[in-house]
């Protein structure tokens, strides 16, 4: 019998390398990779963006300097999936506040490992 997919940690880790791919300019390729043909991101500006435009335009981005993800906690979802949420600060070079948002990551099984379906930021105020 192999580790659950759905955990805490794998979940948690799972993140943390995507988050990692974010500071060197390679979240697109990353997050396209993971996320279902079906998947969207829904960002603190508003805009909902799917696989493709991930991919596309996620590399082109500005890379996070820093990076913490605490408070996590697994939500189950279902049989075969589970949502991740979690509070994010990440700051930037040259920008003077950090980002601070809750995120939520949605992950279903695709042959065994998980697979990004649904991934929504909400901004947290100081």
């Amino acid at each position: 019998m192999t580790d659950n997919p759905l955990t805490l940690d794998a979940l948690l880790a799972l993140e943390h390398r995507g988050w990692e791919a974010l500071t060197r300019h390679e979240g697109g390729r990353f997050y396209g990779a993971l996320m279902t043909a079906d998947a969207v991101m829904i960002l603190v500006n508003g805009m909902v963006l799917d696989r493709d435009a991930i991919a596309a335009t996620l590399d082109d981005s500005p890379a996070w300097s820093t990076f913490t993800l605490e408070d996590a906690r697994v939500v189950p979802t279902g049989e075969a999936s589970a949502a991740l949420v979690y509070r994010a600060t990440a700051s930037r070079d040259g920008e003077d506040e950090p980002f601070v948002a809750l995120m939520s990551s949605h992950y279903t099984l695709v042959d065994g490992e998980p697979a990004l379906t649904l991934y929504q930021q909400t901004t947290v105020t100081h």
